[in-house]
């Protein structure tokens, strides 16, 4: 009871800060920073991440050796004991000696999901009993290693929609000051990824687009955001709530997500950003030049009640600006970046309609995983990176989060700057 209590004022005291006039951002973030994780068997990376540190003069590089390339369905996920072995025990050998790292850029052809960890979440009918083997993207796990050495890090058991594990709670939740891995622990961690090399390349390409044209971007296109009424519009004031309590029994009312979809429209108008928030049942397709996109995504079907089913073609019909993020509350939009057939939307199909950075779930998150539509608006209109923006809105770490971008981008810098 007292730790549910002490957590209960110290989320609640994090959540007034949303509100809070954001720290000044002085300095842009430095590729110094960065470290760039290429699978050495796998072409496609090693493409990938030549053209991404070419771009962005990233040094730091680690050259993992995962025995497949991710590029078929069955290689996008590895078991525990490779994933240690492959993945994270190279990386935690370069960041031994390499202390100045904040983020970390994983490339396609890397596998995007662990099987049999302790963390992430499981169909609550296939665990075995006291022994959750969850199902945790590879990119969350990454971002909180260290984590054990913070006495005060935080596990949340989680239950709800069908699934069952155990997340940390997410150190750098609603920050106002730039993420460091010295102060917050973890790492923000990034994937340049599509359905092709192409695609992944030309994330790069769309972040140094919108640093260099962003006030000409601002007066062709919209954020837009699609509000599903029939879910309830919530209480905009009191979102984007805080996690209260270290043991998840249900999952949040849907109307919560609504509540702060309608607070991310107040933070942009007050900042002139153009911004469309839609309050009917239609899901929304056919705009272009989109500087930002959160909706119920195939989730929106459930408005049948009003007969403005979710549309496959609306959903591609939606084209996107440079520098644009966005997030959709569906559990598995990231389960795949390779041509499937079926099941819930996929961020994937957004990246290649030009969408620069964009955040999705590999496997169920429940609905208090979905990035904060406010949180993620907010930071990254005052200048804060791309990964800082979707770290800072987002409850958990070690669960099903992937997050698809460069981290370093900052359009918003230069304008925030000159104010």
């Amino acid at each position: 009871m007292k730790t549910t209590a002490f957590l209960a004022v110290f989320y609640c005291f994090l959540s007034a800060l949303t509100d809070a006039a954001t720290v000044k951002i002085m300095e842009r973030r430095t590729p110094d920073q960065v470290l760039l994780v290429i699978n050495a068997n796998s072409l496609i990376s090693q493409a990938v991440a030549a053209d991404y540190a070419s771009q962005r003069q990233v040094t730091n590089i680690v050259r993992i050796q995962c025995e497949d390339s991710a590029v078929s369905t069955k290689n996008e996920t590895i078991a525990l004991a490779d994933y240690s072995r492959m993945i994270e025990n190279p990386i935690r050998d370069y960041l031994a000696t390499h202390t100045n790292i904040n983020f970390i850029v994983l490339t396609k052809g890397i596998p995007i999901r662990i099987t049999g960890a302790a963390l992430g979440s499981c169909d609550e009918h296939s665990r075995e009993p006291r022994n959750i083997r969850g199902h945790p993207s590879v990119d969350s796990y990454l971002a909180a290693l260290d984590y054990t050495n913070f006495p005060n890090a935080l596990k949340i058991d989680i239950a709800g929609s069908g699934a069952i594990g155990c997340a940390y709670s997410n150190r750098y939740w609603n920050a106002t000051e730039p993420f460091s891995h010295a102060k917050f622990g973890g790492y923000l961690v990034t994937r340049l990824d599509g359905y092709t090399e192409a695609d992944a390349k030309t994330l790069v390409k769309r972040s140094l687009a919108a640093e260099r044209d962003l006030t000409e971007i601002l007066t062709r296109g919209n954020v837009l955001l699609d509000v599903e009424p029939i879910f309830g519009l919530g209480n905009k004031a009191t979102q984007p709530g805080p996690i209260t309590s270290t043991n998840i029994l249900t999952e949040s009312a849907y109307s919560e997500f609504n509540a702060d979809l309608r607070h991310a429209n107040d933070v942009l108008v007050s900042r002139d950003i153009p911004v469309e928030l839609d309050l009917t049942t239609k899901f929304i397709g056919s705009r272009s030049n989109l500087l930002g996109y959160f909706s119920w995504g195939s989730n929106d079907e459930r408005s049948w009640e009003s007969n403005d089913f979710y549309s496959t073609n609306a959903y591609l019909s939606l084209y996107f600006a440079p520098g644009a993020v966005s997030d959709t509350a569906v559990s598995t939009s990231a389960r795949t970046f390779l041509p499937t057939h079926g099941g819930q939307s996929l961020i994937v199909d957004l990246i290649a309609h030009g969408v620069t950075g964009v955040k999705g779930y590999t496997d169920e998150p429940l609905l208090q995983a979905i990035a904060s539509p406010t949180i993620v608006l907010e930071r990254y209109t005052a200048g804060f990176t791309l990964a800082e923006s979707f770290y800072a809105a987002s409850h958990f770490v070690a669960w099903e989060d992937v997050v698809i971008g460069d981290p370093l981008c900052s359009p918003y810098f230069e304008r925030l700057k000159a104010q």
